[in-house]
């Protein structure tokens, strides 16, 4: 069996000293985390998402022990962060991991090329190997020639992007990413989703994606996990959430999702029945793609999955599902 290269277990963040009102200024626990248990898997898009105050960058804090949890485990690319050492925690961080924030913290007084080099000079490598590897970085993010520039002449999305490029300086294994976009415009958010998702087709790095925006999660996770008052409500991949939640608060975040962007073919699927179809999708297809197929068709069309033909899509289905805004019409 594989194993996760991230495994948090029964992981609690509680912090104390609160007064609570009525108790006449007696003291009272806040519970940040609560029984965090979860497995990401290496190269997995792992998104974490819920509104303000529902424990996510705590979390993320603690995968990343920029505070220490309370109690539980957590294990990253096999070793024990709740048990290592300062000393061994900053090399587990050196060589494991990345981080991207909401902010792009860079250094104002530094180029764009020195920010991106900025974390090779910390492990003390020369001076021409870290900006030759800090221009290919900005080569891949799409900002070769912006090298000299300062971090005050580039636009929210060119900031961004030199933050994701100094994350990925060290080459590290996983990337977290808290909010990365949430501070930028509509239109540029959709652009940097754009950039993630080939970056992530081109470097296969595991991701830990924070997000508030349930658009945003489903378009970039391989699976989602939602958290509310501290505690992991679900997790499962988009189509899972959407078609087959039992909480309440999950088919809520979900009822007003475009579903044509999250459904495959082989989701919806009905048995043959006997229909012999002349025309095929495939079962991983989202729904937006071949829609237009389906309704065009004066029969059902069948689906073909690995090889197999696992069933048939009618328009009467399809149209139902398209403009349905009642999770049951998919469930």
């Amino acid at each position: 069996m594989v194993q996760p290269i991230i495994s948090c277990q029964d992981v609690w963040k509680v912090y104390g000293g609160v007064a609570k009102a009525g108790d006449g200024g007696a003291c009272s626990d806040v519970v940040a985390l609560r029984e965090a248990t979860l497995d990401i898997s290496e190269g997995e898009c792992f998104v974490i998402m819920g509104l303000s105050g529902s424990g996510k960058s705590t979390l993320v804090r603690c995968l990343t022990r920029l505070i220490d949890p309370s109690r539980g485990k957590i294990v990253v690319d096999g070793a024990d962060i709740t048990s290592a050492s300062e000393r061994d925690l900053t090399a587990i961080r050196r060589r494991t991991m990345g981080m991207v924030f909401q902010n792009f913290a860079l250094l104002p007084h530094l180029t764009v090329l020195d920010n991106v080099a900025f974390p090779l000079g910390i492990r003390g490598i020369e001076k021409k190997e870290r900006q030759d590897r800090a221009r290919v970085l900005l080569q891949t993010v799409g900002l070769s020639g912006r090298e000299n520039h300062y971090p005050s002449e580039l636009s929210g999305g060119q900031q961004q992007r030199v933050g994701i490029a100094r994350a990925l300086s060290c080459d590290p294994k996983i990337l977290f990413m808290d909010e990365p976009f949430s501070a930028l415009d509509p239109l540029l958010r959709r652009e940097l989703q754009d950039e993630f998702l080939r970056l992530r087709a081109k470097l296969r790095k595991t991701i830990v994606f924070i997000t508030h925006d349930f658009d945003e999660a489903i378009r970039l996770a391989d699976r989602i996990a939602i958290m509310k008052d501290g505690g992991i409500l679900q997790i499962g991949t988009p189509e899972e959430l959407i078609v087959h939640s039992k909480e309440p608060y999950v088919r809520e975040f979900t009822r007003h999702v475009d579903r044509s962007r999250v459904l495959t073919a082989k989701t919806i699927a009905q048995p043959a029945n006997g229909h012999a179809p002349t025309r095929y999708v495939d079962g991983d297809a989202l729904l937006y793609q071949f829609a237009n197929e389906v309704l065009s068709s004066n029969e059902p069309v069948g689906v073909r999955h690995q090889g197999a033909v696992i069933g048939v899509l009618n328009k009467n289905d399809v149209i139902s599902i398209l403009t349905s805004t009642d999770q049951k019409a998919v469930a």
